[in-house]
């Protein structure tokens, strides 16, 4: 018996950063995902630095109702990370939730794609729009304003 979409989780597992608006980004995508209602349980976790980790955004799921749950790494390349690390994670997952079935995904890229936004990006340097200039992290601490992570 294939699962119902109901029932089907997306766990969006991002490296992390020590810089907290970094791992923003990866919150608000899952809420624009979860918006669109292909999918009723989406949940972000983090490899490393940042919370909720892996375990604990799979535990999430598993506690949402999720009965299969499709780790979607949100990563470049196949490194070591998603090769090992990551593979790990969902060998611990299924350990810790019999019950449950945990498919790992692929790394971003290769993708045409990612080739078609990088050749975007390449685009919008060269017409001028760059990164924002520098600012420190101590900077950025004294305007920083966290998202809503359970809301929008």
């Amino acid at each position: 018996m294939v699962p119902t979409p109901s029932q089907t989780a997306v766990l969006l597992i991002a490296h992390g950063s020590r810089h907290a608006p970094a791992n923003d980004d990866l919150h608000r995508l899952a809420a624009q995902l979860a918006g669109r209602g292909d999918y009723s349980i989406v949940e972000p976790c983090f490899l490393e630095l940042a919370e909720p980790d892996i375990r604990a955004g799979g535990d999430r799921c598993v506690a949402r109702g999720a009965t299969r749950v499709l780790m979607v790494p949100y990563l470049l390349a196949a490194g070591v990370h998603l090769l090992r690390d990551l593979a790990n994670s969902r060998d611990d997952l299924r350990r810790c939730h019999p019950g449950v079935e945990f498919r790992l995904g692929p790394a971003l890229g290769p993708h045409p794609l990612l080739e078609q936004l990088v050749s975007e990006r390449i685009r919008q340097v060269d017409a001028g729009e760059g990164a924002p200039a520098f600012v420190s992290s101590f900077d950025l601490a004294g305007t920083y304003t966290p998202i809503d992570r359970h809301g929008a």
